[in-house]
């Protein structure tokens, strides 16, 4: 089927067929459309009394092309805003963040996010590289029974004992950490993310044993006030080993270890290393990297504004929580 777009004719035929009870996916095959497209026609230009009008809806679709280009033009006759825009989204902050961080600063809303993404795609395409995308596919973990009683056998303390406060994420210095996995699998990336400010740290692996893997942490907890250290909660991956009680030892910290193939019971660290894969995406030989490219990346993502922290950046969080603990 051809690409179409509703005219007025279209719609007022459409309203026609509707207010004769016709589905939905007849009226589709009638006009010519997808049923997708009358679905999402529908929702967008209907009247506020739910009832879908063809002369209202085609009066609504053509404010909202207007307004767009109206939107375009705020854009391309501010160059200031230009090009604080096309900055922002060069070093990888999506429109939502733009636009909220401004609204942040300005005490008003100076541009909104569909704008920005319309300038994008209909009058800077090349910008659209910089846009993360991600799919909606959920992964499935298995493993064997031998391998969950050994991850069983491994945990000091299971997730359920940590306190409740951890996962209402109104205490600071509470921890979640894993690794990525690089193509070869030999080096991987270490992360760790503070679960209130969503502030990362990563260190790179250049090869995958327990005991570097508790250096690697020693060593970057060991630079953070004692304010910022209360729990850790980690994946149950053999990366992490059983050196639980030394790590809680040296780093001051108590570790908790998440359940098996519950990736879920870390979401904070999840979501954290699926801004790191925009970067590092899978099938990429970790070999290539080096920590100093890392840190980079790191900076990136800690200095993004996030919309749960008020269009803050973890950064900003981060220090606020360590001053005022």
């Amino acid at each position: 089927m051809s690409h179409r777009q509703f005219t007025r004719e279209s719609r007022v035929a459409l309203a026609t067929l509707l207010s004769a009870g016709k589905k939905r996916a007849f009226c589709a095959r009638q006009l010519g459309f997808e049923k997708t497209s009358i679905n999402r026609e529908i929702k967008r230009n209907k009247d506020p009394d739910g009832i879908y009008r063809g002369g209202s809806a085609d009066d609504r679709a053509m404010k909202r092309r207007l307004d767009s280009r109206v939107g375009q033009r705020k854009i391309e006759n501010n160059p200031e805003l230009k090009k604080h825009i096309i900055g922002k989204l060069k070093i990888f902050w999506s429109p939502e963040q733009i636009a909220g961080r401004l609204r942040r600063e300005k005490k008003q809303t100076i541009i909104c996010m569909e704008t920005i993404y319309k300038y994008i795609y209909e009058v800077k395409p090349e910008l659209e590289k910089h846009l993360r995308h991600r799919g909606n596919k959920q992964r499935h973990k298995r493993g064997t029974a031998a391998r969950r009683r050994l991850c069983e056998a491994m945990k000091i303390r299971p997730i359920g004992e940590r306190p409740a406060i951890v996962e209402a994420r109104t205490e600071f210095g509470h921890w979640e950490g894993d690794t990525v996995v690089g193509k070869e699998k030999t080096q991987r990336i270490l992360t760790n993310v503070e679960r209130m400010s969503g502030f990362g740290l990563a260190d790179k692996l250049d090869k995958v044993t327990a005991v570097l893997v508790q250096e690697k942490t020693q060593q970057r907890f060991s630079r953070l006030p004692k304010c910022a250290k209360r729990t850790l909660t980690r994946d149950n991956g053999p990366e992490f080993g059983d050196l639980d009680k030394d790590t809680e030892r040296l780093t001051g910290m108590k570790l908790f270890r998440a359940t098996a193939y519950h990736s879920w019971e870390r979401g904070t660290n999840e979501n954290w290393n699926g801004l790191a894969r925009q970067f590092c995406p899978k099938g990429m030989y970790f070999a290539t990297i080096t920590q100093a490219w890392l840190d980079q990346i790191v900076r990136l993502i800690n200095d993004r504004p996030r919309k749960r922290l008020g269009y803050r950046t973890p950064r900003e969080v981060f220090r606020e929580s360590c001053n005022s603990v």
